[in-house]
């Protein structure tokens, strides 16, 4: 019998994990000599209060959302996936050499080739470290987080010697061809009379984000390899008394994993800077670690939970172009809601399973 509904694990458990983190932000806002209720105004204000705000919040979101459901298929084979950096870094080589080496005709023959090549890109990243874990016992957080830092050697290396155009100083690629950028949010939605999200990164790969929810939604719940997948998370015992190898559901979920992570190029390479440049992926693959701990490595989860990352991001670039707080309290502030919906997550859960018991014990 489960020690409280599905729903207080899934709803309640977070939604008080981030009141917690809300209220200690407030005192760290107040120490540093700030209004916390006008720091969190400002805040709704730039990332929500209007469609120029909404396009970076989704923007941002999007990154996560590729990132967030990497790591939560690879939680659900009970790994730790700390590669999504280093795996989106590979995928936006694979946009970058398809879109800059083949002549499309259209945008959206190129997005489609542009997400195989992420896709092949960012799994091949992960299959080392893959094969690593399922043959030689090598642990997964290890050698991803190394593999985190050879992609970024590897990419230094291709945007400096190999693909920056002639006589330019910048460790970038050219821009891409006219017929492959995406379609932005500006250009999809706005008419003659009324132009929204102006100057906003927000593009069609937030549609492709989505559609991956559904899909790792599809194949975790609906599918023999997701339910091999969970039990092998469950319980690698009892998975390989059923008949399940280790090996294949290891080398599989990192598989997917990496191709996920790999996505986020579409978004942030071939949709906002329409080339490879150095550090494009800004942490996204470590912030997908805080949205799938969040989102409870459930794709709605994940979903809602990219969107409040969006939310923190877009608004801690308002507070710290309009007042004193210094951009880094915005990444206090993640560390604190990964803090209570990650390590500290028993604090929260526990008291309430004895809750949700005592009460069963007495309407019983």
């Amino acid at each position: 019998m489960e020690k409280m509904p599905k729903w207080a694990d899934v709803v309640l458990i977070p939604l008080i994990s981030l009141l917690l983190a809300t209220i200690l932000s407030a005192l760290v806002i107040l120490a540093i000599g700030e209004n916390p209720i006008e720091a969190v105004n400002l805040m709704v204000t730039g990332a929500l209060g209007s469609t120029y705000g909404w396009g970076y919040t989704l923007y941002y979101a999007t990154n996560f959302m590729f990132t967030g459901l990497a790591v939560a298929v690879a939680f659900h084979a009970r790994m730790f996936n700390i590669g999504g950096e280093g795996q989106a870094m590979l995928g936006g080589l694979g946009v970058a050499i398809v879109c800059l080496y083949v002549p499309w005709p259209h945008w959206s023959i190129a997005l489609l080739a542009a997400c195989a090549a992420s896709m092949i890109f960012g799994a091949a990243w992960a299959a080392i470290p893959a094969y690593l874990q399922a043959k030689r016992g090598s642990h997964i957080v290890i050698t991803t987080i190394m593999f985190n830092f050879i992609a970024a050697a590897l990419l230094n290396y291709m945007l400096v010697n190999v693909m920056r155009p002639q006589g330019s100083q910048d460790p970038a690629t050219a821009r891409f061809p006219e017929a492959v950028h995406l379609p932005t949010f500006q250009s999809m939605f706005s008419t003659a009379e009324n132009i929204v999200f102006r100057g906003a990164p927000a593009n069609i790969s937030f549609f492709v984000a989505i559609l991956a929810c559904f899909v790792v939604w599809a194949l975790i719940w609906r599918t023999r390899l997701g339910y091999e997948l969970r039990a092998y998370g469950h319980s690698e015992t009892g998975a390989v008394y059923a008949g399940i190898s280790p090996v294949r559901i290891t080398i599989i979920a990192m598989l997917i994993s990496g191709a996920l992570a790999g996505l986020m190029a579409t978004n942030n390479v071939m949709g906002e800077a329409e080339r490879l440049v150095l550090n494009s992926t800004e942490g996204a693959g470590f912030i997908g670690i805080a949205v799938a701990l969040m989102g409870r490595s459930h794709p709605f989860g994940v979903f809602l939970a990219a969107i409040l990352f969006g939310f923190l991001y877009q608004g801690g670039a308002e507070l710290a172009l309009w007042t004193s707080i210094p951009r880094e309290l915005i990444v206090v502030i993640q560390a604190l809601v990964i803090l209570f919906t990650g390590a500290l997550d028993n604090m929260v859960r526990m008291p309430l399973e004895k809750l949700f018991l005592s009460l069963r014990k007495e309407a019983e």
